[in-house]
């Protein structure tokens, strides 16, 4: 079993077409390629929750902070194609950018508030990038549901309020991270960790657990999230970028766990840059 692999507007639209004349509800799962099992766990759930799914494949040059970042992400289509086979897609589209940002593309979707903390505040114009392709997406799909993980806590809490913001009709579920067996999140960057910083990376996760713990238990946030940072750094990693307790609802910074909170953090190792969130 393949699957279809759609490349422009065109093609996508006579599926949509076909699927929409039977009465068919179109759900899709937005990526960036270099699929793992967390993004499989998206598919299925979107499966679970519509007729029709189509994984959208597009690494997305407006979101990217440096061209180099850009140029170092993993493109791996086959593969990813081979991954989704199995579980019977419906369709895979993979845009080339002028598909997505043709000749004289000029418009720019930005959500303020949530998207000016955590990584909106180290990486400008990021979530600009996310809000602006996601739409296109949502419109090009036709989309009724699309499914984001968890893993990306500000990307989902974004991505909700622009669907409800401009009124595009499209639920947005999130979904549990899915992690290794040692705790590190499923992320496409981790492919790009050596083998020393893969066996140190997940004292990220370990430090956040331990910290929401005690959160939960009532310890002031501004203590607990130093020390959880320090540990951090004492794993090896050489930044951390921000380690921060905010409200589920709309990410404002909580001085302890009196609110539906999660524990945010972004840290650096070996080159990489990787987030991880947890709740409290």
């Amino acid at each position: 079993m393949s699957v279809p692999i759609l490349r422009t507007r065109a093609a996508l639209a006579e599926r949509l077409d076909a699927w929409e004349a039977a009465g068919e509800r179109v759900g899709v799962v937005p990526t960036m390629g270099a699929l793992h099992e967390g993004h499989l766990s998206l598919v299925r759930a979107a499966q679970a929750g519509s007729d029709r799914v189509v994984t959208t494949l597009f690494v997305n040059p407006r979101q990217f902070n440096s061209r180099a970042d850009y140029d170092a992400y993993p493109r791996t289509e086959m593969s990813d194609a081979e991954k989704l086979a199995p579980l019977g897609v419906d369709a895979l589209y993979v845009p080339e950018p002028e598909e997505v940002y043709p000749e004289g593309f000029a418009t720019t979707v930005s959500v303020t508030g949530l998207t000016d903390v955590l990584c909106g505040a180290h990486r400008p114009g990021h979530f600009d990038g996310v809000a602006t392709v996601v739409t296109k997406l949502f419109r090009q799909t036709r989309a009724r549901r699309a499914w984001f993980g968890e893993k990306d806590f500000q990307q989902l809490q974004v991505v909700r309020r622009l669907s409800a913001d401009l009124d595009l009709g499209v639920e947005v579920v999130g979904c549990p991270t899915v992690r290794e067996a040692d705790g590190l999140a499923m992320s496409s960057r981790n492919v790009r960790l050596h083998p020393a910083a893969r066996a140190a990376a997940p004292a990220l996760y370990a430090a956040l657990e331990d910290a929401a713990r005690a959160l939960r238990g009532g310890a002031a946030a501004a203590e607990t999230c130093a020390a959880a940072a320090e540990r951090i750094r004492a794993a090896g990693y050489a930044e951390v970028e921000y380690l921060e307790l905010r409200a589920v609802s709309d990410l404002r910074a909580l001085a302890r766990a009196e609110a539906p909170a999660r524990l945010f953090a972004a840290a650096w190792i070996g080159g990489v840059r990787l987030i991880d969130n947890v709740g409290v």
